[in-house]
């Protein structure tokens, strides 16, 4: 669960805007502030099967969004990348290994 809560919330960073005001409202509550089906149904004075309904489908057009747009996935890249090239950088590198890190960036930019 803890995996999927941390794959909504970076696809809600990425993606949220496109959501409906009242899809994001719920997303937020859901993941973000960790409230549960009940308690979001009764602060709306809906039912818990409404809550969960407008979650799948804001979750399902976040997934939906990324399958699209790819822009979790880059970012995603370029992080790992990132963390490569200073491992690299940060341990007195030999000439071949500073080479290597640039062509690492150089594939960064390029992508």
């Amino acid at each position: 669960m803890l995996e999927k809560t941390t794959q909504m919330n970076l696809l809600y960073d990425f993606y949220g805007v496109m959501l409906t005001e009242k899809q994001r409202e719920f997303v937020e509550l859901y993941y973000l502030d960790d409230l549960s089906l009940a308690e979001i149904a009764e602060q709306f004075e809906i039912s818990r099967q409404a809550v969960h309904d407008n979650i799948r489908r804001a979750s399902a057009q976040l997934l939906d969004y990324e399958a699209k747009l790819h822009l979790v996935e880059r970012f995603e890249r370029r992080r790992e990348v990132g963390s490569r090239v200073l491992s690299i950088l940060g341990n007195n590198p030999s000439q071949q290994e500073c080479e290597h890190a640039a062509t690492l960036v150089r594939e960064l930019i390029e992508e």
